[in-house]
């Protein structure tokens, strides 16, 4: 993950919260009492896939991978259980494109991949919050996803050696992060910066189980950082 991004986006958070602070008339002083809300979010993402290389029947397997920005964008339902405790469900549309690198193989047309990846996210999340201050309050949230990648290429029947790299469908992901509510006159604004960790493997492998791409690879899954700003 990109060092840069994260320090970015806590930048933001901490900037955005002293702004904040400057406007001493308490904004929407009942928001907090309503037992559920609803929102939307809109971000970017950085992200790129953590491999674990096997031994193999491929002599120096070397594979690496060049990450790419995205954008995400989703709906938000929030329930209160407590006045510092949220069940959030978040579902939404995260897209990017990476360049998988098999510095192994000779020809540029076999040794470079491009794996685009658009996910349908379904996550269920916990937000536990401090009280507030003024018109602003502090959280972390964190909590599992489904993902389903709707570009995997997983039922082509063509696989590298045809030029077509296929990842798996359906995938589980968790995510943990910080984030600032911002009470405003109308609305409340929130930005969060996030990790997101693929839990099972995405790669789906070549059906030659000697394949000089898909057999010196253990396991592929997503890894990124997630800067979102909802709107409740």
């Amino acid at each position: 993950m990109n060092k840069k991004v994260f320090l970015f986006g806590f930048y933001l958070l901490i900037s955005t919260a002293l702004f904040a602070q400057r406007d001493r008339v308490e904004n929407l002083p009942t928001f907090d009492e309503n037992k559920i809300h609803f929102g939307f979010y809109l971000g970017f993402n950085k992200n790129d896939f953590k491999l674990n290389l096997k031994n193999s029947n491929i002599e120096n397997a070397d594979i690496t991978v060049t990450p790419t920005s995205g954008f995400n964008v989703g709906l938000i339902a929030d329930l209160r259980l407590h006045k510092n405790l949220n069940l959030r469900i978040e579902p939404g549309l995260v897209s990017n494109t990476k360049t998988i690198h098999f510095n192994h193989l000779i020809t540029e047309q076999d040794k470079t991949r491009e794996v685009g990846s658009t996910y349908l996210r379904f996550p269920l999340l916990f937000q536990f919050s401090t009280d507030r201050y003024r018109n602003i309050r502090t959280y972390l949230i964190g909590g599992a996803s489904y993902d389903y990648n709707i570009s995997s290429n997983q039922s082509n029947q063509d696989d590298n050696s045809a030029g077509q790299f296929r990842m798996n469908s359906h995938n589980f992901m968790y995510e943990v992060g910080i984030g600032i509510d911002i009470y405003l006159y109308y609305f409340k604004f929130s930005p969060s910066i996030r990790g997101v960790f693929a839990i099972n493997n995405e790669l789906k492998y070549d059906d030659d189980i000697n394949s000089q791409w898909t057999s010196p690879i253990n396991y592929m899954g997503t890894r990124g950082i997630f800067l979102n700003f909802a709107f409740h």
